[in-house]
């Protein structure tokens, strides 16, 4: 068994892994884990942008966070929110810094577009449609010219090191299945989603929660799971046997696109005053809605009544990936689905990504930092992993650079082979037929008896393999959602319940 020390190592290389990773003090020994390899993340799937107001004015800030905390039900954390858009400005400077690159008009400043439940249009984007890409690329460049910071890619973590409420250490396993054991005085969760346990999600295949069960199992405190946001516009093809969706960025609506459903009528003014720029949750639900009453399982986007060129050179990501399929921005209707996107909640932490057990950090979507509430406001996703991890590197870096006081320990056995695949296919019909958009509490206890023989069988046949944690993440985390589901009884946010 291989053991290595580093100051702090990182879980996970989306932005939040990667950006904070860049913050530390050069003088730390950083190691940053990679689950499959550096290029692939959830973050790098981001189309819409970063929501950002780029000054201090007063009225401005004040309405990024109304309109967080309105989107948010209300369920947010104020003070999260305050410090989430009033630390915005000084992270979107540091990634300039970094090498990232915003669209600019032509006069150099700065473009920003209109997304749903924005009272302004105060998003930036890189690349048209490409903010995700673009940033990944230039953040993986920076990491590779620091001499402090390791990357370790085919390697998944399995198992945090925790002694009396303190974390120094986790084991993973290698690209060969090896256990390597790493001691370390900080380690940072930056996991990302859970995609994986849904028939559908425009999540990466590797979004399996990893990050949040080790925590669950570790003793750290997890909230907020029935908080799962559906994105509206994803992609529809029928009989798709992927589980990735492709997703059609929500700045297409506030271009000016519209939602019509299989008779081509406009349905979203029955549903908001802002149509199709209600919240998510709203637009989802009403979707949802139109979908059920005309017997179909999609709808459409509009665009034809747009500029054809504008789009293209607007949305180049979206309008190649759909010309693949036939489809034409300006000329076609686009038939689009809700799918699973973002998980609300997660592990729980303070404003400076700390949990509840120490050296332990969150942030990113495996995280529950409050700024969320009941549904997440667009391209604050982005905004939030920036804004926690500078919080979280400025907290570690109060800490001496010193090496590892305590060596962590693992034992496993390795067990004969399981199959995993149709336990994986089980758990994803049932995360799917029982909560998804709209949720029914016999339903939900359904559920919570199905995947409890599950977690009880994959149990009896314990496995050191990645397929297994994998497997075991899933369902700890399907498990947790849905017992959280149940103690909801009301609707709010991306929680429906139609009883």
């Amino acid at each position: 068994m291989r053991h290595i020390q580093a100051d702090t190592v990182i879980v996970g290389a989306g932005l939040s892994g990667l950006y904070t990773a860049l913050l530390l003090d050069p003088n730390r020994e950083v190691v940053l884990l990679v689950k499959t390899a550096l290029k692939e993340s959830n973050s790098r799937l981001a189309q819409g942008g970063i929501a950002a107001e780029m000054n201090d004015e007063k009225a401005l800030l004040k309405a990024h966070i109304e309109d967080t905390l309105n989107a948010g039900h209300h369920l947010n954390d104020p003070e999260a929110v305050k410090l989430l858009v009033n630390e915005a400005q000084e992270n979107i400077n540091l990634l300039l810094q970094a090498g990232v690159v915003f669209d600019k008009n032509e006069r150099g400043d700065l473009l920003r577009t209109l997304e749903g439940g924005h009272s302004s249009a105060r998003v930036l984007h890189s690349g048209g449609d490409a903010t995700g890409k673009d940033m990944m690329d230039a953040l993986q460049r920076a990491v590779k010219k620091r001499k402090n910071i390791r990357v370790f890619e085919q390697s998944m973590a399995v198992d945090l090191a925790v002694d009396e409420n303190e974390v120094h250490g986790l084991s993973v396993l290698d690209k060969h299945g090896k256990t390597v054991v790493f001691s370390a005085n900080h380690v940072v969760l930056a996991t990302g989603g859970i995609g994986a346990i849904y028939a559908a999600s425009t999540n990466a295949s590797i979004a399996t929660g990893d990050g949040i069960a080790m925590a669950l199992k570790a003793g750290a405190k997890v909230e907020k799971m029935a908080f799962v946001q559906f994105h509206p516009t994803a992609f529809f093809k029928p009989k798709d046997p992927t589980n990735r969706r492709f997703l059609i960025s929500e700045a297409m609506r506030g271009e000016g696109a519209i939602l019509r459903n299989i008779a081509e009528e406009a349905f979203m003014v029955k549903y908001h005053h802002k149509k199709e720029l209600a919240p998510r949750d709203v637009v989802s639900q009403a979707i949802h809605r139109e979908m059920y009453d005309t017997w179909s399982d999609h709808v459409y986007l509009d665009t034809r009544h747009l500029d054809e060129t504008h789009l293209e050179t607007r949305f180049p990501t979206i309008h190649k990936e759909l010309r693949k399929h036939g489809y034409i921005l300006g000329q076609d209707l686009i038939p689009i689905a809700p799918v699973q996107h973002f998980n609300i909640g997660g592990i729980k932490t303070n404003m400076d990504g700390e949990t509840n057990l120490k050296n332990l950090y969150a942030l990113g979507e495996c995280a529950s930092t409050g700024v969320h509430g009941a549904n997440r406001l667009a391209s604050n996703s982005l905004l939030e992993c920036v804004v926690f991890g500078r919080r979280i590197a400025q907290a570690i870096n109060q800490n001496p650079v010193e090496k590892p006081s305590k060596t962590a320990t693992f034992s496993y056995v390795k067990a004969a082979f399981f199959h995993y695949s149709p336990i994986r296919k089980k758990i994803r019909f049932i995360v799917e037929e029982y909560a998804g958009i709209v949720r029914k509490k016999k339903g939900l206890l359904q559920a919570e008896r199905e995947l409890t023989t599950l977690l009880n069988t994959l149990r009896s046949y314990p496995n050191h393999t990645a397929r297994y944690y994998e497997t075991r993440n899933m369902l700890l985390i399907a498990l947790n959602l849905v017992q959280d589901a149940l103690k909801r009884p009301e609707s709010i946010g991306c929680h429906f319940r139609l009883d």
